[in-house]
């Protein structure tokens, strides 16, 4: 008589242990309602993650850009994670089906007891694992999937192919997307099937070998990947437009003449390895012509792909480079010219004076030019700032903004600054959750300052100054609730009184909240979904947090914008002005891509590209928060499409008046934009394909010491009178050198003011 408690061994009649019993079900139901508590909390912080998220959005007006994106990752999710699952668990099916058999070495019963099931359940999480990445892959993939559906002619053709640009924009995406899935689900399905073959031959005590039907198994699996290789050698043949081999970016001499022909090839090759490999598993169900057909496509890609375009650079094109390439330089130099908007530039001769001096006749002629020459430097100046008109140690000036000013009547070039609230530069015993998040809330102000004027004692000669803000420019609503510096989250309308800004007496002014900025908080659910996202209980538990207050998160302007329209680059340089008495952020947005053929890469702060576009103005408004995203540049195919993906975000420039009144005359062409633009126009100023090979005009940008430590010229913003023209107006100027030479060879502006912006 034998006895089993709980599924412990087994103690026979003399106490004797008998073979192993693993409590399948006792496991089963621990293991399940462990997972079964980690799926439901991990589902519980997504859904909580989605709400806020969905609360914020709403606040902005943009739940339908939300809504959008949201729905669409959780779709293409859902595909990608199915589709991987039926391929996989097909797959595993059939190791099961053909992979089982008698046994061939003798097994203890009670070990393959053991074993099957855990040879299942591996089987199973990995599958489930597989599928949940592959599905967030898939998810993450939204822009490519949507860019397709809402694409935009370019209205270019390109040369090679006569495909519309637009195809290498928006539709080869998509086919590297889907192939690259696909390429990569086969892969590890394979790996899986191989494993599963493995175990199952090791559990019946055999040798793994290539039985008929194993053999009809792998050769479909290598056909399929064979199909997909395929696949990808047809994308890689458009993909020669981005080749960085020949004189220039694109398809040159020998990627047209040798390398189109050899992927051509090797697609016929494959798919002729392809066909046989499914011929195998029907009729011949051999090893040796699997073998064959794998070293014939490795063969053929050595020397199709790699030696035969190798000979012909070396051998036919650089003999004859400049005769080989011309062609495909100019292709370039058009391409490069036309994606950075190099093509608008307005060229013209700028006769040098004979006059050796400045004269009183000049000085007196340009009072304008001369009343705003830039004395300041905007590096300096912040220095000063935090030194003089800082206030109290927790405002801060993060950085400086040049911007144009009427002024007492008078067009005058002013230096800005927002002063903007430092909570963890209050004192030790200050730092606590109801100061940082409740009381300290917002800055307060700006200071401006002509770029040339100075006090007797050397300061700026400030027009607008102090806390609070007095001065030339008059401003009603001063406090910074949403800026550059506002890093974390604070709660207003609290039963704290908020600190507005101090007084000479020692006794701070006290302000409440009066916009819409940030989600209203008050009610169970929300106070704990917040408390989550951020991991503040204090959110959840406080009773300062009343019926009214509101939590104000991604307050910094350029994590505001990023969270609203993740698929625009910002500049670095957001900057504040002072209109109809309230303080507004301008944000520059760039459309850009690295998929425009034939057009040479810039790398700078901005990333990598070779298209970009200052299609976006954002407004964000320094009180309430809001944003509006102002489509500037309406000839942009990028920003065309992303208008139709997302209807409600976007408004038109020429509604700026209505909006934001005042606002159009201090709009300014980005830095970031221009300074590449000037660094590809070193070289793309040159349109002649010979002057180009041979860089006989080549340009670079002057040096400056800046601190005894010489350093590339910065572009710099100045109120001017161009060449040819009436009126003074504000740009945006960098001079040129020649090549490793000193002496000044030209100067590029972009024009800020009116109808001439850009």
């Amino acid at each position: 008589m034998t006895s089993n408690f709980g599924g412990f061994p087994n103690i026979g009649p003399q106490g004797q242990m008998g073979p192993p019993q693993i409590p399948w079900r006792l496991i089963s139901i621990w293991g399940g309602g462990l997972g079964f508590i980690v799926g439901a909390l991990l589902l519980a912080s997504w859904l909580l993650g989605v709400f806020t998220d969905f609360l914020w959005f709403d606040n902005l007006g943009y739940g339908d850009v939300y809504r959008t994106i949201l729905i669409h990752r959780i779709w293409l999710f859902f595909i990608g994670a199915f589709l991987f699952a039926a391929i996989a668990s097909f797959n595993v099916w059939l190791t099961y089906k053909y992979g089982r058999g008698p046994q061939v070495i003798p097994i203890p019963e009670e070990t393959l007891e053991l074993l099957r099931p855990l040879t299942l359940v591996g089987a199973i999480f990995v599958t489930v694992v597989a599928s949940l990445i592959f599905g967030g892959v898939t998810g993450s993939r939204w822009p490519t999937v949507l860019g397709y559906i809402h694409s935009t002619p370019f209205n270019v053709t390109d040369p090679q192919f006569g495909k519309d640009i637009s195809f290498f924009v928006f539709t080869l995406p998509l086919h590297h997307l889907v192939q690259g899935w696909l390429l990569g689900a086969m892969i590890v399905s394979s790996l899986m099937t191989v494993a599963m073959y493995f175990i199952h031959f090791s559990l019946r005590g055999a040798v793994f070998s290539m039985t008929i039907p194993v053999r009809v198994h792998i050769s479909v699996l290598g056909a399929l990947l064979l199909f997909l290789f395929a696949y990808g050698y047809w994308t890689n043949i458009y993909d020669l437009v981005y080749s960085s081999g020949g004189a220039v970016v694109g398809a040159t001499y020998a990627d047209v003449n040798a390398g189109i022909p050899a992927l051509k090839t090797l697609i016929v090759i494959v798919l002729a390895g392809g066909v046989l490999l499914l011929a195998n598993a029907i009729w011949f169900r051999g090893v040796r012509l699997m073998v064959g057909i794998g070293g014939l496509w490795l063969g053929s890609m050595i020397i199709l792909v790699f030696f035969i375009p190798a000979s012909v650079q070396r051998f036919q094109v650089e003999p004859s480079e400049l005769e080989r390439e011309r062609d495909f330089i100019a292709r370039n130099i058009d391409a490069t010219r036309e994606a950075f908007g190099l093509n608008r530039i307005e060229e013209s001769p700028y006769q040098i004076s004979e006059t050796p001096r400045i004269t009183e006749e000049i000085v007196q002629s340009n009072p304008g030019i001369i009343d705003n020459l830039r004395l300041w430097d905007h590096r300096p100046f912040l220095d000063v700032l935090n030194q003089i008109q800082f206030i109290r140690l927790y405002y801060d000036f993060l950085d400086v903004d040049v911007d144009r000013y009427r002024v007492n009547g008078e067009y005058k070039q002013l230096m800005v600054s927002a002063r903007e609230l430092s909570p963890e530069r209050l004192p030790d015993e200050a730092q606590r959750w109801v100061n940082r998040k409740l009381q300290f809330t917002h800055g307060f102000g700006v200071v401006a300052a002509p770029v040339t004027e100075f006090t007797d004692d050397g300061k700026p000669n400030f027009v607008v100054k102090d806390v609070p803000p007095i001065g030339d420019l008059p401003i009603t609503r001063p406090e910074v609730y949403y800026g550059e510096n506002t890093r974390d989250y604070v709660v207003v309308n609290s039963l704290v009184e908020e600190f507005s800004y101090p007084t000479e007496t020692e006794k701070p002014v006290y302000a409440r909240y009066g916009g819409n900025g940030g989600v209203p908080i008050s009610g169970f659910v929300r106070k704990f979904a917040h408390g989550w996202k951020f991991k503040d209980i204090n959110l959840f538990i406080s009773s300062e947090i009343e019926e009214g207050s509101r939590i104000q998160y991604n307050r910094n302007i350029q994590a505001r914008v990023s969270e609203v329209a993740p698929f625009l680059v910002l500049d670095g340089d957001p900057y504040v002005v002072v209109v109809d008495g309230g303080l507004q952020w301008i944000q520059d947005a760039y459309t850009v891509t690295d998929l425009y053929p034939y057009s040479t890469p810039f790398t700078g702060e901005l990333g990598s590209f070779n298209y970009i576009r200052n299609s976006v103005k954002v407004v964000m408004d320094a009180y309430q928060g809001d944003l509006t995203f102002y489509i500037i540049d309406e000839t942009d195919p990028l920003v065309q499409t992303y208008d139709r993906m997302f209807p409600s975000l976007f408004t038109p420039f020429d509604e700026i008046d209505e909006l934001h009144p005042g606002l159009r005359e201090h709009i300014r062409y980005p830095e970031g934009l221009f300074q590449a633009q000037a660094e590809q126009y070193l070289q793309y100023h040159m349109t002649d394909t010979t002057v180009f090979f041979n860089k006989e005009d080549q340009w670079s940008i002057p040096q400056e010491t800046f601190f005894g430590t010489p350093q590339n010229m910065q572009s710099y913003y100045l109120i001017m009178r161009l060449p040819n023209q009436v009126q003074q107006e504000f740009v945006l100027l960098l001079p040129f050198t020649p090549a490793d030479r000193p002496n000044m060879v030209s100067w590029l502006a972009a024009r800020n003011d009116g109808e001439h912006y850009g």
